[in-house]
């Protein structure tokens, strides 16, 4: 099949964010680059603007496509953005579309992951990511990512702070894919309850730590059991799940 000029563009968007092209090394674990590693994001790169890795990069341009596409109503957001990567790619879908009616919010900290606070949720108990400072990405070098790509502009949002502070009151209206990658069971519940209701039927929900981070899968499944969501989810990796919001789900609460 011949590729087009949009399919192009976003093959190289995503070779350029995972840095296949120049191959970094990665600084956890300390070693050099390994081309299957990038592949399934099981590394932290020493300059890539993702750490995600190229299938679930496709996953997302898969996605988000499909939104498009389908006249899906909504905006995007990832929660857990570090050096933006992801962020990256969907602002450049929607420029590959030519689409400007839909914004991209990027939420995190910009200060790393705050420490777990077990007695509000026990399933994060012992799994303290705020030690590890290569995941502190000021917002300032965040912007200065997205505007190397020419991609900075006013169809992307960035939520500065802890998810606890900014998901509940964010003022967005309808969203069509919500990509989540706090780690934490807090971050993840808090995420689930705060945008979940936002998400258009037909909409997507992608989980980016499922399998690897238990905390991260239960707070996943106790949201789901808690509001009868029977959507099959599907695998994208050995880290990233994603599922469709059921039509049977929409009803007037579900907007914002």
């Amino acid at each position: 099949m011949q590729r087009t000029p949009r399919d192009l563009y976003l093959d190289l968007l995503i070779q350029v964010l995972t840095n296949m092209i120049y191959k970094d090394n990665s600084m956890y674990p300390l070693g050099r680059f390994r081309r299957e590693v990038r592949l399934t994001g099981q590394d932290w790169p020493m300059f890539a603007h993702t750490m995600v890795g190229v299938r679930r990069l496709e996953n997302l341009r898969e996605l988000a496509q499909a939104v498009i596409d389908e006249n899906i109503p909504g905006d995007f957001i990832e929660t857990g953005v570090w050096r933006g990567g992801c962020c990256i790619l969907l602002r450049g879908i929607l420029a590959a579309n030519g689409s400007t009616d839909r914004k991209v919010y990027a939420a995190d900290s910009f200060a790393g992951l705050p420490p777990p606070d077990p007695l509000a949720y026990p399933a994060d108990a012992g799994f303290d990511l705020s030690q590890y400072k290569q995941l502190a990405v000021p917002l300032d070098k965040v912007k200065e990512n997205f505007a190397s790509y020419g991609l900075l502009d006013e169809q992307v949002v960035f939520v500065e702070g802890l998810f606890r502070d900014t998901l509940p009151q964010l003022d967005v209206g309808r969203l069509a894919l919500m990509r989540l990658d706090g780690d934490l069971y807090e971050s993840t519940h808090l995420a689930l309850t705060a945008l979940y209701p936002k998400l258009s039927p037909g909409g997507f929900v992608i989980i980016d730590d499922f399998v690897l981070v238990p905390a991260c899968q239960k707070a996943v499944m106790d949201y789901r059991a808690s509001m009868g969501i029977e959507a099959p989810i599907h695998d994208i990796d050995n880290h990233g799940i994603w599922w469709s919001k059921e039509a049977s789900h929409a009803n007037a609460a579900d907007v914002a």
